[in-house]
C-alpha cells in the first residue's frame, strides 16, 4: 500500500505490485531543463476534510493476495501484513511523506529521550488508549514485544532484532500510562521501535507469536478490526472497532481484495473494486475509465543494480565495477521509466536516504562521471583488453535457458544469508516451487568489440533479472547494450519468483542483478545489513546477512554504525551522508531511480491514493459526501 515493514528490509521483485515497479513504453526525446529542476511531490492523495467525507460504506483496495501471517515481525510478512497491522494496531510513530517520523496522539501525549547515559525514553500513553478487549496498553505489553524480538529467546521466530537488541530495560514510571525504557547503547532509531505494538497476548509466548497470528488478530487496538481473513475467496475485511478512541473510521468497511496486476484496470471499470496500484503500461486504459483517477507520486523505494564482487568473478577487481558503473547512463534508464509514468525524471544519487526524503543528498559524485571513454580506460587497466571485432553492433541472441539448479547455500553464503532470503520474497509472488523454479528466456548480448584477458577469456557478466517485470526487463536490456559499448559480454537470465533471490542473489550465483530495495524512515539502522562488509565464518563461507554485492569496508562498517548510534539528528544525517558516499566509492551497487507508484481509484474516493513514504489515516478513507 505505500511501505515496506521494518521487520525485515525485503527486496522487491519481479511479482511486486503494479505501481511498486511500475511498466514503461519506450520514451522518446530528451528531458527538459523544467523537468530535471523540479522537485516530486512526495505524495498523490484525494486530500479532504473529515467534515467533507460520506459516513459508512464499504471500500474496496486491489493488493496482491493474502498474507502468509498477521505478525508483521516474522519472515512470511508482507505488504499486506502491514497494512492491516497499521489499521488495526498502534503505530506509535507514523511516517509522513517525506519520511520523517511524527508521534501518532491517538496512541502517545509524548515520548522524550530524557537521558542519554544511558539513554532513557519515557513514553506517556494516552489515557484512552484500550486493546478491544477493554485492557489499557501498558508497560506489559512494551515488555512482552521487547522480550520476543530482542534475540535472547530462539524460540521466537522474529525476522530481525534490531533495536530491541539495545534495550537493557523497560519499567513502568509513575503511573500505569507512564513507560520507561532504558538502553544499553544509543539508539537513534529508537523511534522505530514498539511500531506496530502487538498485544501482550500475541508476543507474551513463542506459540502465539510464531502461530496464534497466522490467521486472525482477536486483539486490536485500531480505528479497525479485522473481521475475516478469507483466503480462499482472496480477501481480508476489516470493519469499525467499536472499542476505538479516536476519529471514528469513515467507512464501515475496508476490504483488501487480490487482483492481479493485469486485471486491475478491468476490476476498476467492472466496479468490482475502488483502489488499486496500477502498472504504468495501464494508465492509457485508466485514463479511459469514466470515473477514475490516477494518482502519481515517487514509491518508497529504489531501484538497484547489483554487482557480486565476491568470489573469484570479474566484479570482484574494483576497476571492473567502477568501469560497469560508468558504463551505464543512469539518467537515460530514470527518463525511460519516469517520464511515461508523468514523474519528473531524476536519477536517484543516494543508496540510504530517497529522492522524496528529508535529508536527500546526491553522493553519486563519488563513483565518477558516467563516461565511455573512462569505462574503457579502467577495464584496460584492469587488464581485459579490447580484441577483435565480433559482430557488426550489439546483438542480442535468445535461446531457451536450462532449468535452475537446486540452491547452493553452503558453497557461496552462511546459514545467515539463506534465512535472510527466506524473508526476501518479491512482493505478491507468493510461495514458490523449488523444483518448477525455472529459468525463464534466456538473452546474451555481444559487444562489437569483445575484451579478453591474458589467458584469453572473455569478459562475460551473468545478469540476473527477476520474471514477470516489464520494466525491469527493458530497463535490464538497456543496460547490458550500455555494457556491450565498452566490450562487456552479458548473459541475462529471468529467474521466476522466490527463485530469483533463493537460489540465486542469496547465494551469490550471479554477477549482476537488477531489483528494488525499500527506503527507510530509519536509513542508517535498516540499511545497515544490505552494506555491512560480509564476514568470514569457520567453514570457509561468508555472512553477507543482507549485502548481496559481497563488498564493504571497515569505513563504511563504522560510519553507519556512528550514524545508528547518534542522537543528534543533524550529525547523525551528516554520518549517514558520509556512509553513502563510501558505498558508492566501494562500486558494489548503483541506484538507478525511485520507481513511480501509481493508483488508480473511482474519483469519489478520497484521503487514498499514492501516499509514497506516509503512513495512510485509515479512519480518514472514505468517499466524498
Amino acid at each position: 500500500m505505500h511501505r515496506t515493514p521494518r521487520a525485515g528490509r525485503r527486496a522487491v521483485g519481479a511479482a511486486a505490485a503494479a505501481g511498486v515497479i511500475a511498466a514503461a513504453t519506450l520514451a522518446t526525446g530528451c528531458s527538459s531543463s523544467s523537468d530535471s529542476d523540479r522537485e516530486p511531490a512526495a505524495i498523490d492523495i484525494a486530500a479532504t476534510s473529515r467534515a467533507a467525507v460520506h459516513d459508512g460504506g464499504t471500500l474496496r483496495w486491489a493488493v496482491d493476495g493474502m498474507p502468509d501471517t498477521l505478525n508483521a515481525f516474522q519472515d512470511g510478512a508482507d505488504q499486506q501484513t502491514q497494512t492491516i497491522a497499521e489499521a488495526t494496531l498502534p503505530t506509535l510513530f507514523t511516517v509522513d511523506g517525506h519520511g520523517r517520523p511524527q508521534r501518532d496522539g491517538d496512541y502517545l501525549a509524548s515520548a522524550d529521550v530524557t537521558g542519554s547515559a544511558p539513554q532513557t525514553v519515557v513514553y506517556h500513553l494516552n489515557p484512552k488508549a484500550v486493546w478491544s478487549n477493554g485492557r489499557h496498553l501498558g508497560v506489559s505489553d512494551f515488555t512482552a514485544q521487547w522480550k520476543a524480538l530482542n534475540g535472547d529467546d530462539t524460540d521466537f521466530y522474529s525476522a530481525h532484532n534490531t533495536g530491541y537488541d539495545r534495550v537493557s530495560k523497560i519499567q513502568r514510571g509513575k503511573d500505569a500510562r507512564e513507560i520507561k525504557v532504558t538502553f544499553s547503547k544509543p539508539t537513534a532509531a529508537w523511534q522505530s521501535l514498539f511500531s506496530p505494538l502487538y498485544p501482550r497476548e500475541v508476543t507474551g509466548s513463542p506459540n502465539a507469536f510464531n502461530e496464534g497470528v497466522r490467521d486472525e488478530l482477536p486483539v486490536s487496538a485500531g480505528p479497525f478490526a479485522l473481521q475475516d481473513l478469507d483466503t480462499d475467496n482472496g480477501t481480508a475485511t476489516l470493519v469499525r472497532n467499536r472499542h476505538w478512541w479516536g476519529d471514528r473510521a469513515k467507512l464501515r468497511r475496508l476490504v483488501l481484495t487480490a487482483v492481479p496486476g493485469d486485471r486491475r484496470v478491468a476490476a476498476l471499470k467492472a466496479k468490482r473494486v475502488d483502489v488499486a496500484a496500477i502498472d504504468a503500461t495501464e494508465l492509457p486504459a485508466a485514463g479511459r475509465i469514466g470515473g477514475v483517477a490516477v494518482r502519481k507520486a515517487p514509491g518508497a523505494e529504489y531501484t538497484q543494480l547489483t554487482l557480486n564482487g565476491g568470489g573469484s568473478g570479474p566484479l570482484a577487481d574494483e576497476r571492473v565495477r567502477k568501469a560497469v558503473a560508468r558504463a551505464i547512463d543512469r539518467r537515460q534508464l530514470a527518463e525511460y521509466v519516469l517520464r511515461p509514468a508523468g514523474l519528473p525524471v531524476r536519477t536517484l544519487g543516494n543508496h540510504l536516504v530517497l529522492g522524496s526524503q528529508f535529508g536527500y543528498q546526491d553522493n553519486s559524485s563519488a563513483i565518477g562521471r558516467p563516461s565511455v571513454r573512462s569505462a574503457q580506460a579502467l577495464l584496460t587497466e584492469a587488464g581485459w583488453q579490447q580484441g577483435r571485432t565480433a559482430l557488426a553492433s550489439p546483438t542480442a541472441n535468445k535461446a531457451a535457458a536450462p532449468q535452475a539448479s537446486r540452491p547452493r547455500v553452503a558453497a557461496s553464503a552462511s546459514g545467515s544469508a539463506a534465512a535472510s532470503a527466506s524473508a526476501l520474497r518479491p512482493a505478491g509472488s507468493g510461495q514458490a516451487d523449488v523444483a518448477g523454479a525455472a529459468k525463464g528466456e534466456s538473452t546474451v548480448v555481444e559487444p562489437t568489440a569483445v575484451r579478453t584477458n591474458a589467458t584469453g577469456n572473455q569478459l562475460t557478466l551473468r545478469f540476473m533479472l527477476p520474471a514477470g517485470s516489464p520494466t525491469l526487463d527493458a530497463v535490464g536490456d538497456r543496460i547490458a547494450h550500455m555494457l556491450a559499448g565498452v566490450g562487456v559480454r552479458t548473459e541475462m537470465d529471468k529467474v521466476k519468483d522466490d527463485s530469483f533471490f533463493r537460489d540465486h542473489v542469496a547465494t551469490g550465483d550471479f554477477d549482476l542483478a537488477l531489483y528494488s530495495w525499500p527506503g527507510s524512515a530509519f536509513p542508517a539502522d535498516d540499511a545497515r545489513p544490505v552494506y555491512l562488509k560480509p564476514l568470514p565464518q569457520t567453514d570457509g563461507s561468508l555472512d553477507v546477512r543482507q549485502n548481496y554485492s559481497r563488498v564493504g569496508t571497515d569505513q563504511i562498517d563504522q560510519l553507519l554504525d556512528r550514524a545508528a548510534g547518534q542522537l543528534d539528528a543533524r550529525k547523525a544525517r551528516g554520518l549517514t551522508q558520509q556512509a553513502d558516499a563510501r558505498i558508492w566509492a566501494a562500486a558494489g551497487s548503483i541506484p538507478l531511480y525511485q520507481p513511480p507508484q501509481l493508483v488508480a481509484e473511482r474519483s469519489d474516493v478520497v484521503n487514498a491514493g499514492a501516499f509514497g513514504f506516509r503512513t495512510p489515516r485509515f479512519q480518514d478513507i472514505g468517499f466524498r459526501r
